[in-house]
């Protein structure tokens, strides 16, 4: 019968392990030494948070991921923004959060300013379709 190898990870340490395929016969294992890796683990990074949006007559209320301070306000009331366009910067846990506009339209309503501290979930622009 054929022997066949493989490599097994048990609890972040990796065995290369032989085995033969058998039919009836008992299966021999033979591990070998532990193999430790010497890169680091990939860590994906946390996908950033979005904004919660709300839609409530046809304008999209953006409401804060988490709470922070307001860095930077980059729109104003009545300027046309896109979709993906950074609204507002939000400081928490001393990172830096992209607030992105998810709709194109028009900036109604600007809730926050610059310096402000907001809550979760607080309201922080209005946009209307344009």
């Amino acid at each position: 019968m054929a022997v066949r190898k493989f490599r097994i990870r048990v609890n972040g340490v990796e065995y290369d392990v032989e085995a033969e395929e058998i039919g009836t016969e008992p299966l021999s294992v033979q591990p070998s030494a532990p193999r430790i890796s010497t890169t680091p683990p990939i860590v994906a990074p946390e996908p950033p948070r979005s904004a919660p949006v709300i839609m409530h007559d046809g304008e999209t209320v953006i409401e804060a991921p988490l709470p922070g301070a307001v860095l930077d306000v980059k729109v104003q009331e009545g300027q046309r923004v896109d979709v993906g366009q950074v609204l507002i910067i939000l400081e928490a846990m001393k990172m830096e959060n992209e607030v992105t506009a998810p709709v194109s339209g028009k900036i109604k309503s600007l809730r926050v300013q610059k310096g402000s501290a907001v809550d979760a979930n607080e309201v922080l622009v209005i946009i209307e379709p344009a």
